[in-house]
């Protein structure tokens, strides 16, 4: 019985994960080294969502809101205008909203050689 319970429950948790939006690929692309900051940050999800939060720790600094205000609604593709701050180590944070109400967040980060 604990066995037919626990297969269940582990079918429900998958079937959840799915339902949810992941990040599919972002540009710059995770760990990617490059040789100039990019003019924009793209990041491109599976399912449509709702970014409510973006924001950027460059080496060892403050962390940075990125502005989100022209991206209103759910959409799958963001491309948020970025203004480097230097070489070093890039770290982006995000969080948003599935359009199931459930919240996602995630990371990614590029070095500016």
């Amino acid at each position: 019985m604990q066995r037919v319970l626990l297969a269940g429950l582990i079918v429900m948790w998958a079937s959840v994960a799915i339902a949810h939006s992941p990040l599919k690929s972002t540009t710059p692309a995770n760990e990617a080294i490059i040789a100039q900051a990019p003019n924009e940050i793209r990041l491109d999800f599976g399912k449509a969502i709702r970014l409510t939060r973006l924001a950027v720790t460059h080496a060892d600094d403050k962390k940075m809101k990125l502005d989100l205000s022209g991206h209103d609604g759910f959409k799958k593709l963001y491309l948020v205008p970025f203004e480097g701050m230097g070489t070093g180590n890039y770290l982006i944070e995000w969080r948003g909203l599935g359009d199931d109400g459930h919240a996602l967040n995630g990371t990614f980060s590029f070095t500016v050689e």
